[in-house]
């Protein structure tokens, strides 16, 4: 199931209706409250989220999904203002795994709602673990730990993680790393790469140091073992 928090009813119920085409269960909601009764009730597969809404704002509700343990690594789609970039950059700073700038277009929105199941339910992967100075993470377990203590990161964050880790050493473009993590060019605009790599430093703490910046070029992982 998909949520859709969105208080326009037009473009609620035509992205329900599109979902709903092409195979995916849907679900609309034009208030907070209702949205989180639904919530305390059935835990969506993802989420479709408007910046904009009555009763409590969009970004606040993205804050407490990512502090609730339960819906913490949840993929969520925010719905942004096309002119509004601090929307955007602090919706990614809270923790959102993509945004689609109003006007868009159902085949786009589509798009990433698929690219994001897609990566959100991967096939099972072998049983390959990552141990880096004091980074520690396994795949195959979806756990990540500095220092012994568990790390709790986004969809997003633990993708780029993981594949930073799968070409230690190698430096990787933001281009590559929007066409792996994302699946799907971001036209030129890879501040989102910066972003979530500015939060998953921030979240492994002195870790974080091991994701190393290559100016004009793109980020790599170090670490001396």
């Amino acid at each position: 199931m998909i949520y859709i928090l969105e208080d326009d009813s037009a473009i609620r119920e035509l992205i329900v209706y599109t979902l709903q085409h092409q195979g995916l269960a849907g679900k609309g909601f034009e208030m907070p409250s209702d949205f989180w009764q639904a919530v305390s009730e059935e835990i969506p597969r993802l989420i479709i989220l408007d910046i904009m809404l009555p009763q409590e704002d969009g970004l606040d509700i993205l804050k407490k999904l990512r502090k609730n343990p339960a819906t913490a690594e949840l993929p969520v789609i925010l719905l942004t203002a096309k002119s509004s970039e601090y929307d955007k950059v602090m919706g990614l700073d809270m923790g959102a795994d993509d945004y689609v700038a109003k006007p868009f277009g159902m085949m786009e929105l589509l798009s990433r709602v698929r690219a994001l199941l897609r990566r959100s339910e991967p096939e099972a992967k072998p049983m390959t673990e990552y141990t880096i100075d004091n980074l520690y993470v396994c795949p195959a377990k979806h756990q990540v730990q500095v220092d012994g203590h568990e790390v709790r990161l986004t969809l997003k964050e633990y993708e780029l993680l993981c594949f930073l880790l799968e070409n230690r050493g190698i430096v990787l473009s933001r281009d590559q790393i929007l066409r792996e993590i994302w699946g799907y060019d971001f036209d030129g605009e890879n501040r989102t790469v910066d972003v979530h790599i500015r939060n998953l430093r921030s979240k492994l703490d002195t870790a974080g140091e091991l994701i190393q910046t290559v100016r004009g070029v793109g980020y790599k992982v170090g670490g001396s073992s």
